[in-house]
């Protein structure tokens, strides 16, 4: 392997992945995913935007303070003031400091958005990354919605960044608009062009509106890309960003066609893939490559009875490769803390001592209900216990009352900043109901967008995991809650979400 090219991985779901609707994170959670990720031993991890609010100018703060092993990122526009806040929040990392700025080059951006010309745009380019290469050397440039950019006028940009200091530059697919044929003639064209290309690495960033955002990233690694930008889960604005563990395992899968290499330790693909599902609540279809439920399910009898003689015939890596236990079942209630800890570390949770006793003396509770508990359930029980925003409103206790023969009536105490509340509501059911009081009692206006209710494991002892995502001034929160009791989780999943939307608007975004 050591003789094949290293293609570096840029992970951005810190930053483009979290402007997934709902997907906002605390600084704590951040830094949860900033730990995993150094686990993965991705090369670049971009941490945030530094200047969009305080709350993501102290998480790139703290993660260039607490990460070591990776580069930190941080996004800045091509101006001095955004670059001067992502250097304020990146110094910590000292030379594993990386400021990414941007500016777009199409026509459309430059006539509609920007009003620029070609020669305004070439000159804030190189000042901004002549003001970035002032404070490091590790500078990356991104051209935005390049592959909608004239390529004599993209080469143009490319060559003054470069020979601005830019040591990075992206050619990013910013709508998701190419197909891998034609990105892989744009970096072919730049190689061909640009006469000082070899004194940068050449970057891709795409998006998934048409579903090609791997196969256009590895278009462009074979036309001569060094690095991908991607993302966790493939989570990000719209249709999303390259799925990371997809285009990692691409490559690794495919050493006949592709000889590449990654940093990436892809065994902690699968708990990283989880954890972010824990956090952000965005569920991973079934369905999805590497990291969905039924990536390794074989149905078709003739599939099993293959796999069964020779695992190859129907499978073109293993569950291990990307740390999929097969053996889900884990512990019971006879398992001690220290298994249980273990197994959260697998999990990718280093928790506190605080934290892993809370989580303990639930897993307990839940034990004497369960028989047996699976990583769902624990990764069930930190989300729970333990990921979650400052409290403003707390669920005490609620009973629910329904039936054919019954109006369904719902009565929730709840702690709101520090006083105790109690009401009673009736609905059309019993979820209904509690919504109702809830709102009553929290005197929320947020609209509720989409309810959505599933067993995290199989059996009628399974937990019950309910999500839900309301809207609130222009801004979507998800919310998670999971109880043996679907109405009570369906309760703690309402109440998350408003703590969100609560903590959200502590948090002071510029206008960008």
């Amino acid at each position: 392997m050591t003789d094949k090219k290293q293609i570096i991985i840029f992970d951005t779901t810190l930053r483009d992945g979290e402007q997934s609707p709902g997907a906002s994170m605390t600084i704590e959670e951040k830094l949860r995913i900033a730990h995993q990720l150094e686990k993965m031993r991705v090369d670049v991890m971009e941490a945030g935007f530094p200047i969009a609010s305080e709350g993501d100018f102290e998480a790139v703060k703290k993660i260039a303070q607490t990460i070591k092993g990776p580069q930190i990122s941080g996004l800045a526009r091509a101006n001095d003031a955004d670059i001067d806040r992502a250097w304020e929040a990146l110094q910590y990392a000292g030379e594993r400091g990386r400021i990414h700025t941007f500016i777009a080059t199409s026509d459309i951006h430059m006539k509609y958005k920007l009003k620029m010309t070609e020669d305004e745009v070439v000159e804030t380019a190189v000042r901004a990354v002549k003001r970035a290469v002032g404070y490091t050397p590790n500078v990356e440039f991104s051209a935005e919605d390049a592959v909608r950019t004239r390529l004599p006028f993209l080469a143009r940009v490319v060559e003054a960044v470069i020979a601005a200091g830019a040591r990075t530059v992206n050619i990013p697919d910013t709508v998701g608009y190419t197909i891998p044929s034609e990105y892989f003639n744009i970096i072919s064209y730049l190689k061909q062009n640009v006469p000082n290309i070899d004194k940068a690495v050449l970057s891709v960033h795409c998006h998934n509106d048409l579903g090609l955002a791997v196969a256009n990233s590895l278009a462009a690694v074979q036309a001569g890309a060094g690095q991908v930008e991607c993302t966790i889960n493939g989570i990000g604005e719209r249709a999303g960003n390259c799925s990371l563990e997809e285009v990692v395992m691409a490559l690794r899968t495919r050493q006949d066609i592709l000889p590449y290499r990654t940093n990436v330790v892809t065994e902690h693909i699968y708990a990283t893939s989880r954890l972010l599902t824990t956090i952000t609540g965005i569920v991973v279809q079934p369905n999805k490559a590497i990291v969905g439920a039924n990536a390794f399910a074989h149905e078709a009898g003739i599939h099993q009875h293959g796999v069964l003689m020779e695992k190859s015939t129907y499978e073109i890596m293993t569950p291990e490769s990307i740390g999929l236990n097969q053996n889900k079942l884990v512990l019971g209630k006879h398992s001690g803390r220290h298994a249980f800890n273990q197994r959260l570390q697998q999990l990718g949770y280093e928790l506190s001592k605080d934290d892993m006793q809370k989580a303990f003396v639930r897993f307990k509770a839940l034990a004497d209900v369960k028989k047996e508990i699976f990583d769902e359930d624990l990764e069930a029980i930190v989300a729970d216990e333990i990921i979650r925003v400052p409290e403003r409103f707390k669920l005490m206790e609620m009973s629910v009352t329904s039936g054919s023969f019954a109006a369904p009536t719902a009565t929730v105490q709840m702690e709101i900043d520090g006083e105790v509340k109690k009401t009673a509501e009736l609905g059309d059911g019993p979820v209904d109901a509690t919504f109702k009081a809830i709102k009553k009692l929290t005197r929320s206006d947020a609209r509720l967008l989409h309810f959505s209710v599933g067993a995290i494991t199989g059996g009628t002892d399974a937990q019950g995991e309910c999500t839900v995502r309301l809207e609130m001034q222009g801004r979507e929160q998800l919310g998670q809650g999971a109880h043996p009791d679907i109405i009570v989780a369906a309760a703690k999943a309402y109440v998350n979400a408003l703590n969100k939307i609560a903590s959200l608007q502590k948090r002071t975004a510029v206008d960008l």
